[in-house]
């Protein structure tokens, strides 16, 4: 992720594989609220906007820690028939959460799916707001995915009891049934090897810049 952020417009990646997994279960649900924290932002205008496609009234909710790490708002406001914004800090829209604008629009209203991307703790507290009203919500696991294609077995979970893996069994689950104590436990698995590999980044970005331009 560091290093695709150092690349300008016009730079290019030499492969992008997919699509990987399974997709969205997408109908005519009724009322139907998209949810995004963080780079999770980043999948919901897609979302939404099948399920607006299939005839559904779609809210959004999306938030960040602050208003300058919020990412695609005009787009999912041209999709979304309503868009609430929630920042951590207070800079822009609701000051608190996700789950907190979730929890009041279940108070006022019928919502009959839900689907939440973001950090995995953000996931496990907002679809824990669904539950005593009974909507089907799902969460995409992707935060614990690595190669994405089912052989190093890294994103082993929990759903229903039963083992599954994220990135061919998934993305989206059931999140009332995902495990996401174990799911939290098992991202941490590689804490060390990732300060590592960023460490080795940070000195392979030094020798480019005594170099005197950019690597490639």
């Amino acid at each position: 992720t560091q290093e695709l952020a150092t690349l300008r417009a016009g730079d290019s990646i030499t492969d992008v594989a997919g699509p990987l997994g399974k997709p969205s279960e997408i109908a005519n649900y009724g009322t139907c609220c998209v949810i995004g924290g963080g780079v999770g932002i980043a999948s919901t205008p897609l979302i939404a906007k099948e399920l607006k496609s299939a005839g559904n009234r779609v809210i959004g909710i999306i938030g960040a820690r602050s208003a300058d790490l919020l990412i695609l708002e005009d787009e999912m406001r041209e999709i979304c028939g309503e868009l609430y914004i929630t920042t951590d800090d207070g800079s822009k829209g609701v000051h608190g959460f996700a789950s907190d604008v979730l929890k009041k629009l279940l108070e006022e209203r019928t919502i009959d799916r839900v689907w939440i991307i973001g950090p995995a703790i953000m996931m496990k507290v907002t679809s824990g707001v669904t539950v005593p009203y009974g909507v089907k919500t799902y969460v995409s696991l992707n935060p614990i995915m690595v190669d994405g294609t089912g052989m190093c077995g890294s994103c082993r979970v929990t759903v229903g009891g039963e083992t599954k893996f994220a990135c061919v069994d998934g993305p989206e689950f059931d999140a009332h049934q995902v495990d996401f104590v174990e799911l939290m436990q098992r991202q941490r698995i590689y804490t060390e090897q990732e300060k590592v590999s960023l460490e080795r980044f940070a000195e392979h970005q030094c020798r480019c810049g005594e170099g005197g331009g950019r690597h490639e």
